[in-house]
């Protein structure tokens, strides 16, 4: 009915030791490739972006015109550390947080 257990031997280890980290490190390469194709494809070209406008936004000053995260055109009448209020029309003047400015546009642009 039970048939008998054998017990079985472990395997021989190479003898060589270097092999062993030199495959642990061949397996790790394409993980290596990856995340470096990956910080120069995507994160670095993003922490571009984010300085560029963090740039933009700390160069703001009062009369510049500038267009919102919502769409919205308008010249910047007052200013504050976090926040700015923007003439959208002649008597719209609404208040805003400095970091919804997306793109500030040359003189003349809004009338």
């Amino acid at each position: 009915m039970f048939s008998s257990a054998f017990a079985q031997t472990a395997p021989a280890v190479a003898a060589s030791g270097g092999s062993d980290i030199q495959s642990s490190l061949m397996s790790m390469l394409p993980l290596l490739l990856m995340f470096g194709v990956l910080y120069f494809v995507m994160i670095r070209p993003q922490m571009k972006k984010q300085k560029e406008h963090k740039t933009m936004i700390d160069a703001l000053a009062k009369g510049d015109e500038i267009i919102t995260a919502g769409g919205f055109l308008g010249k910047v009448s007052k200013m504050g550390d976090g926040y700015l209020s923007v003439e959208l029309a002649t008597g719209v003047e609404v208040q805003m947080q400095r970091s919804a400015v997306v793109q500030v546009l040359p003189k003349g642009t809004v009338k």
